[in-house]
C-alpha cells in the first residue's frame, strides 16, 4: 500500500504532537511492506529546530509554498492506495482538493479533535477543514474517541469515522540507564499551553514550591518568561526524541496533564503516555474519561487531583512506584505500539477499499 499524507510536521518535534507519532506509525508501516510520502510546509520554527531530515520506510517531502509542490503532489496521489489530509496542515484546504481529485481511498486524521469541536463553539475557523466539512472523505479518523466520534459526523459531516490512538516506537522507546546523579522527584515534558497552566501549577508547581529540598524538571517549548518557576524547577528547553529516553529516566516519575479541551471530551490518550510508560517511568496523570481503558488505575499508573495527591506519590517508596512503571510498560507493549495502530490503519483501509490485509508493498516513484 502507498499513502500520502499532508501533515503539519514529521521533521521536528518541537512544539508539536504529531512528529512523533507519525514516525512510529510510519516506520510501523514500512515494517510491513507498505509506503508513505510526507508533504509538509517547510516553516522557520520546525527548520530551526529540525530532528529529522528523512524518514525510514518512505519520503519526506519539505516544501516552501503550496504552488510550487502541486505538480509533484499530483504525480503521488496518481498511484497510491490512499492519500490524507491531517489537522493544522497549513495547506490543509488546498490539499483536500487535489486529494478529492485523485484516484484511491480519501481520508482526514484529526489529531486534534477537541481542540477542533471547541473551536467550532467559539464560531472560529478550523484550519485545513473546507466549507464542506468533512464530508467529502471516505473515512475520517480521530486520534480521540467517545463522543468525539459522533460529533465529528453530526457536526462536520463525517460519514464514516474511527478512532486511530496514539502510540509509541517500542524501539525507540525503551527504559534507559539511570543518571550518575541524584534522580528528580517529578518530571513533565510539555509543549507550553494556557489552558492546561491551573493544572500544571496545582499538580506540579505547588508540590514543588512544597518541597523545597526535591528536584523537579520541566521539558517543552514556548514556556513565557513569566512563568512561575521555583529555583528547585531546572528546564529543558526542547528534548529532542532521542532525549526523551534520558528525560524520562531522570526523575522517580512523570507528569502528564491533558489540555482543558481534551480532557473534557475524553478518551484522549497523548503519545507521551505511552512514551512514557515504553521506558516504563511511572506515570502521574490527571483524570478524564475512558483513561482506564487504556491503563488501569492504581496498578498501570496513578491518578491525581489535587497538589496533596501528587505529595502523596512523591512519598511512595522506590519499589512501589517502580511497580507502577513496569506495569505501564507491560499494558504498553502489549496494547498500545505503533505496530498496533498500524494494523488497525490497514484493517480500516482494506474493509473500505479491498486492499489485501496482506500488505501489499508499493514501489516509491523516482525522486
Amino acid at each position: 500500500m502507498k499513502l500520502v499524507v499532508f501533515g503539519l510536521s514529521v521533521s521536528s518535534s518541537w512544539g508539536n504532537g504529531h512528529a512523533v507519532l507519525w514516525r512510529a506509525l510510519i516506520r510501523a508501516l514500512a515494517s510491513d511492506g507498505h509506503f508513505v510520502v510526507f508533504f509538509e510546509r517547510d516553516v522557520p520554527w520546525y527548520a530551526h529546530n529540525r530532528d529529522l531530515k528523512e524518514i525510514e520506510g518512505g519520503r519526506l517531502v519539505l516544501y516552501g509554498a503550496w504552488h510550487d509542490i502541486r505538480s509533484a503532489a499530483r504525480q503521488e496521489l496518481a498511484d497510491a492506495d490512499a492519500a490524507m489530509v491531517t489537522s493544522y496542515c497549513p495547506d490543509g484546504i488546498e490539499a483536500t482538493e487535489l486529494v478529492l481529485e485523485a484516484p484511491g481511498l480519501h481520508v482526514f486524521y484529526d489529531l486534534d479533535t477537541p481542540v477542533t469541536l471547541a473551536r467550532l463553539d467559539e464560531g472560529e475557523p478550523v484550519e485545513a477543514i473546507g466549507p464542506r466539512g468533512l464530508a467529502p472523505f471516505d473515512l475520517v479518523l480521530s486520534y480521540t474517541g467517545g463522543e468525539a466520534l459522533t460529533a465529528l459526523s453530526q457536526r462536520l459531516g463525517a460519514r464514516r469515522v474511527a478512532p486511530l490512538y496514539g502510540s509509541v516506537d517500542p524501539e525507540r522507546y525503551q527504559p534507559a540507564p539511570p543518571p550518575s546523579e541524584a534522580r528528580a522527584a517529578l518530571s513533565y515534558l510539555a509543549t507550553y499551553a494556557a489552558d492546561r497552566q491551573d493544572q500544571v501549577d496545582a499538580l506540579f508547581l505547588e508540590p514543588a514550591r512544597r518541597r523545597a529540598e526535591l528536584r523537579f524538571v520541566i521539558g517543552g517549548a514556548q514556556y513565557p518568561p513569566d512563568f512561575a518557576w521555583t529555583d528547585n524547577i531546572f528546564f529543558w528547553r526542547h528534548v529532542a526524541q532521542e532525549d526523551h529516553r534520558r528525560f524520562y529516566a531522570a526523575a522517580r516519575a512523570t507528569l502528564n496533564v491533558t489540555r482543558r479541551a481534551m480532557a473534557a471530551s475524553g478518551w484522549c490518550p497523548s503519545g507521551r503516555l505511552f512514551e512514557a510508560a515504553a521506558c516504563a517511568a511511572p506515570i502521574v496523570s490527571d483524570w478524564w474519561d475512558g483513561l482506564d481503558a487504556f491503563f488501569v488505575p492504581d496498578r498501570e499508573i496513578l491518578i491525581v487531583r489535587t497538589t496533596e495527591d501528587v505529595l502523596a506519590v512523591l512519598d511512595m517508596s522506590d519499589a512501589e512506584i517502580e511497580r507502577i512503571g513496569e506495569a505501564a510498560r507491560t499494558r504498553t507493549l502489549a496494547d498500545h505500539t505503533a505496530h498496533h495502530r498500524a494494523d488497525e490503519l490497514v484493517a480500516l483501509l482494506s474493509d473500505l477499499a479491498g486492499i489485501a490485509p496482506s500488505r501489499q508493498s508499493a514501489a516509491p516513484m523516482e525522486a
